[in-house]
Order: structure tokens, then sequence, then C-alpha cells
């Protein structure tokens, strides 16, 4: 069914736009005067939500309540395109055709820029092409991952079963995502309000407290006078201080970036002591998910080897799936050539050894992933409790450092008297 951008006027008197599916224009206008709009432009939507957004500036820049939102808080995430998938699955699953499916999905998506690719979806099933083909189309929604999928189960004619796993996909890789972040989220918090504390001590308090220790002409502590010098540096230098640590934040990044920089720093990364190992398991377990549910979805190993070191973030570690891939395309086994390349848990290559003599290396991928983001959040959690302690006690620390060279000479000034 094609897809048509409109411009009316709403029930409230004000100007609205958007898009929405319909047989012809006339069968639009007849749609959208039952619910209080009377269309005064209409044209066929070809340039999806940008071609929306475009038809709603045209009328004073007023957009529907649903294009808005969309337009607002408009990215699609993982969790929306989780969703979209396994209510796809579900309808298939209970003898909805696919085109039905998709309209019923397009109907009830509230995010505008989930919702006209979705509706472009249809209109290109609708017209013959394959689910695959049409959500390849749309690249940043459906990555090479998910279209791989799709394609492979419509070849095999399980494509509900696909998308459950796909579902089931997205989803734990969603949650071991927010398990990192949520893990990095205190410390980082901890971090920027210690630097904004002892910034506001060491540059407005601890300066006037000392103006009296410096007129008295006495010599002073060791540490006092170590605090009163990195107090005056910081005062005296401190834009020279902000500007030199951004450039060197900006510096690092674009280093890293950099093709020479980027795997030295990976490199770095897997051999810091708790850090590296953390890593390491990271990615083994979405390399794993990754490859053991398109094995699953029934995509060729090489085709699913390509695909799942793009998921790794470690060059180093996507390097060796690389050379694996080329190993496994001389005949040789994916359990021995990434155990020689050095960069994978012992474990993880005898349980693919295990599972590729089984004829069983799907299931025991998964099993390897299950593994591996349990230790993960393990590990995540040992971390997170090991931080607080030892943030806490370096700012009580450093607090602690700046009241006693503050006191010692007052006190010694009243020991004196």
């Amino acid at each position: 069914m094609p897809m048509w951008a409109y411009k009316g006027i709403g029930s409230n008197g004000k100007a609205t736009a958007g898009v929405r599916d319909a047989d012809s224009p006339k069968l639009l206008r007849q749609l959208l005067k039952k619910e209080g709009v009377v269309v005064t432009e209409c044209q066929p939507s070809t340039k999806g939500a940008k071609g929306a957004a475009a038809a709603g500036k045209g009328q004073g820049g007023a957009l529907s309540k649903e294009v808005d939102l969309g337009a607002i808080f408009g990215g699609v995430k993982k969790t929306d395109v989780a969703n979209f998938t396994r209510q796809l699955a579900t309808l298939l699953k209970s003898g909805i055709t696919l085109a039905e499916g998709l309209g019923a999905l397009f109907d009830q998506t509230d995010n505008v820029r989930l919702k006209v690719p979705i509706g472009e979806v249809r209109t290109m099933v609708n017209e013959g092409s394959s689910l695959g083909d049409a959500l390849g189309k749309h690249p940043k929604i459906f990555d090479d991952l998910y279209v791989s999928m799709v394609k492979a189960g419509e070849v095999a004619g399980n494509l509900d079963e696909v998308l459950n796993r796909l579902a089931d996909f997205l989803e734990s890789s969603q949650k071991l995502k927010s398990k990192v972040q949520s893990a990095m989220i205190y410390p980082v918090i901890m971090v920027v309000v210690g630097v904004v504390i002892m910034g506001i001590l060491m540059v407005a308090v601890v300066p006037e407290i000392t103006k009296m220790f410096k007129s008295q002409g006495k010599t002073l502590p060791i540490n006092t006078r170590f605090l009163i010098w990195v107090a005056d540096v910081i005062r005296d230098y401190f834009l020279l201080i902000v500007l030199f640590w951004v450039g060197a934040i900006l510096g690092l990044r674009a280093w890293i970036k950099s093709p020479g920089g980027r795997p030295t720093w990976h490199r770095f990364v897997l051999r810091l002591p708790m850090v590296g190992d953390l890593a390491r398991k990271v990615n083994v377990a979405r390399f794993a998910r990754t490859l053991g549910t398109m094995l699953q979805a029934g995509v060729p190993m090489l085709r699913a080897l390509d695909t799942a070191k793009e998921i790794m973030g470690n060059v180093i570690m996507r390097k060796a799936i690389e050379d694996a891939k080329q190993a496994v395309t001389e005949g040789e086994s994916l359990a021995v050539t990434l155990k020689r390349s050095g960069q994978f848990p012992a474990m993880m290559t005898h349980m693919i050894a295990v599972g590729e003599r089984a004829g069983a290396l799907e299931q025991m991928l998964e099993r390897v992933a299950e593994t591996y983001e349990t230790e993960v959040d393990m590990r995540l959690g040992r971390v997170t409790a090991m931080l607080e302690p030892l943030m806490l006690v370096g700012m009580g620390g450093t607090v602690a450092f700046i009241v006693f060279s503050i006191l010692q000479p007052i006190m010694a000034m009243g020991q004196f008297k």
C-alpha cells in the first residue's frame, strides 16, 4: 500500500501534517476526515521521514503530535527494533501474512523515524521484494547482521523463528551494553564531583586562609608550603590548565581513532590488570552471541564471521577473527585458529572445539556467550564494589591533607603564644 505525505487542518483549527498509507488520495482524505482532519495537500512519500518533516515545515513548521515526538526524541533505539522484531515474529507465527503484519505494526508504531521505514518496507514487500532486501534499504536501523539473518530465514522458510532469535539477540546485546554503561556511571560522577570540589577549595578557599600564614613571615611546614604552591599554580594558571587537559583529551581521542594509534591503544587496554580481562570477555561474549545467532539462522560460516567481527570493539581481537576466517576458508578448524591467535580464553576455544566435533557449534557458541555474559556481570559488580571505597578513600584523603595542612600552622601559632 503506498505512503502519502499530507498537510491539512485538524479539528482544533491548527495546521497538521504527517505520513499515512492508503490505496489512493481519495481514500486517504476519507480516512483523515473521520479523524477530524481536512486534507489541503497530498503527495506520494518518497523521501521517508525527511520528506514528511519537510512537508510539515511547508505549513508553518507545524507537524502532527506524532511527528513532533518522533522529530524531537526520534532516534530509533535497539529496544524499539527488538520490540518490532518480536511483534513481527509473533504475528507471522499466528498465521498472518508478512504484508498484513507489517501493516499492523505500522499502524501501532508511534516513533515516526521507525514508522516511515516500516511503511516503506511494507510497500516494497507488496511490490514483490523480499523482506531482507526491503530492510536493507534502511542500514541505519537494520544493520548487516539483521538483514543477513532475515534473508537466511526467508531462504530456509523459518522467518518467524529467525526473527525470534534476532529479537533475543538484540535484547541480550542491549542488556550487556547497559550493564557496562551503568558500571561506568558511578566512577565518572565521582571523578567529576571530586574535581569540582577540589577546584573550588584550591581556587577560592585555600588562598584566603593561607594569606595570614604568609603575613606572619614564619617558616611553614613543608606540607603547608606545598598546598600553598599548588593553590597558587591552579589560581594563576587555571585557564591554561583547563586548556591543557582539554587538548590532551582531544589529542588522545584523535590518536586512538587514527590507524596507527588504535591498535596500540587496544593492545594496551587488553594488557591492563582487571580492565583488560573484562574488555576481552565483553568482546568474546559479543562475538559468540553474534556468531551463534547467525549460524542458527542459517547464515553461512564465512558471512557470519565477517559480520560477527564487526561487532567486536577491539581491533586486535577483530584482526584475530579475520585471520581465523582466512584459515577456515582453507579448511582449518575455527577453534584451532582462535587458540593460535592467543587473544581468546582457553575455555572458549575448548568449548568451540567440542561443539565442532559434536556438530553443535551453534548451541555451544550460545553457551559460551551465556557463560561470559554472566562472568562479565559478576566482574562488573566486583569492580564497582571495589571502586566505591577506593574513590571515597582517595577523596577523603585529599580533603584530610588540605585540612591538616591548614590546621597544623594554626595550632603551632597557638602553642607559640
